[in-house]
């Protein structure tokens, strides 16, 4: 009798088990796998939020160096080029010689969403401002990273 219960118990696994594990790790990638996304999203953010600090130093550098900002593009501005980037297209308006909005607009088929799902904005005075978030418009005064945290 003690062969028959051994060799019973060492049969492997029942149906009923695996299934319970193929939920279990199911529940589990349900979880996960929103919040990995949702990571690698805003890693992407930071990306254009950088770009607009870098396109920004290049305007105060060149303030400095001609007490104005400019007339015209910014593109055209003395020797500044505005920073390129994969996930986000980088703007530039002068609406006059002491004033500047850089704006960063997310590009589409980045895994991001559509084009510009996210637009990050900051000016001469260093204010930062979000108005697409998710596709949703916002009007924030920072930069928002997920939901309505800055």
């Amino acid at each position: 009798m003690n062969r028959r219960i051994q060799s019973h118990i060492s049969a492997g696994f029942t149906l009923i088990e695996l299934m319970i594990v193929v939920v279990i790790v199911a529940i589990l990638a349900s979880i996960a796998l929103p919040s990995y996304q949702s990571y690698i999203i805003r890693t992407k953010l930071v990306e254009g939020q950088t770009a607009l600090g870098e396109a920004r130093i290049k305007m105060e550098q060149y303030y400095q160096d001609n007490r104005n900002y400019g007339s015209g593009s910014c593109g055209s501005v003395g020797p500044l080029a505005l920073p390129t980037s994969k996930y986000f297209t980088i703007a530039c308006t002068l609406p006059s010689a002491q004033e500047f909005t850089l704006t960063a607009t997310s590009n589409a088929g980045q895994g991001m969403g559509a084009a510009g799902d996210y637009t990050y904005t900051v000016n001469q005075q260093a204010a930062k401002r979000t108005t697409e978030f998710k596709g949703v418009t916002v009007s924030k005064n920072c930069w928002l990273y997920r939901g309505d945290e800055c």
